[in-house]
């Protein structure tokens, strides 16, 4: 993985480039250019913060005079009502930079907010609840980085970083002792390798073979219960497919190390937050 900052700064120069083009013509013909304000976040439900670096780094980017102060850190509750932030600077440039940094806060926060119930729901047991592959094209770092605020954890960033091997490569392969055999033959970077099965026979299979971690596909409880039992510590096993917060308690429950859950990113709801101008002054441009 490259530089994070390196990456955020990426992604929010194309959010700026799509959302502002040839210029905020808005902003530009209603306010002096030397026109000054300082507005606040204000969280209008309760939730958990995330997204504060690229909020910020869209108004450096729209204009370095800008600047940002946060009374809470990433992976910090606020209530409805609260004034958790501050924005300052040129009237325009706050004003061009708004919405895009309210994009990536509100998405991210949603993210982290939703993560942290699942992580709520399981507490007492040791599963960890992990992201997925289920994300924006394009934000996948931001979406990983608001689960982690959440609390959750991140499992494979893209196809390069781990093999999972699934019920597709398998069948293709013709098996799961062939599609483990011919990873394990090219695995020269040694990648961690997970594979997925779908019973209890395939699970005993791949426990005979160099696999780092088991992913249950869609299994009853009673299943999930017995995989923990016959793998007994062999290899971790992670729970998959079907899991929401009225499930994920029970999962946990049966032992699995890992419990994997899209509904963290693929189809989060944005939590609620304004910036609004509080202050408005001119000066002379310095």
């Amino acid at each position: 993985m490259s530089d994070p900052r390196l990456v955020i700064e990426s992604t929010v120069r194309r959010a700026l480039e799509e959302d502002i083009g040839s210029g905020d013509y808005t902003s530009i013909w209603t306010l002096p250019a030397d026109s000054r304000s300082e507005a606040v976040f204000l969280a209008k439900e309760d939730g958990v913060i995330a997204g504060l670096s690229a909020a910020e780094t869209v108004f450096r980017l729209v204009d370095d005079r800008c600047r940002c102060c946060f009374g809470v850190n990433e992976g910090e509750a606020v209530a409805a009502g609260q004034v958790f932030g501050t924005a300052e600077g040129p009237s325009r440039a706050l004003l061009s930079a708004e919405r895009t940094a309210l994009n990536f806060m509100q998405r991210a926060s949603g993210i982290a907010t939703v993560t942290r119930r699942y992580v709520d729901a399981v507490r007492g047991t040791k599963a960890v609840i992990l992201d997925t592959r289920k994300t924006v094209p394009g934000l996948r770092y931001l979406d990983k980085l608001a689960v982690a605020a959440g609390g959750g954890g991140n499992h494979r960033f893209g196809l390069y970083d781990m093999v999972l091997i699934k019920d597709n490569h398998i069948a293709a392969a013709g098996g799961v002792t062939a599609a483990i055999t011919a990873v394990a033959r090219q695995n020269r970077q040694g990648l961690p390798v997970e594979v997925e099965v779908a019973d209890l026979d395939q699970l005993r299979e791949a426990l005979s073979l160099p696999v780092d971690r088991i992913l249950l596909d869609n299994m009853s409880l009673e299943d999930m219960a017995e995989a923990v039992r016959i793998a007994a510590g062999r290899a971790p096993l992670e729970a998959s497919g079907g899991v929401n917060l009225l499930t994920v308690a029970d999962i946990a429950r049966t032992g699995v190390d890992f419990i994997s859950v899209g509904a963290l990113t693929h189809s989060v709801k944005a939590l609620d937050i304004s910036l609004d101008v509080v202050e408005v002054g001119a000066h002379t441009s310095r």
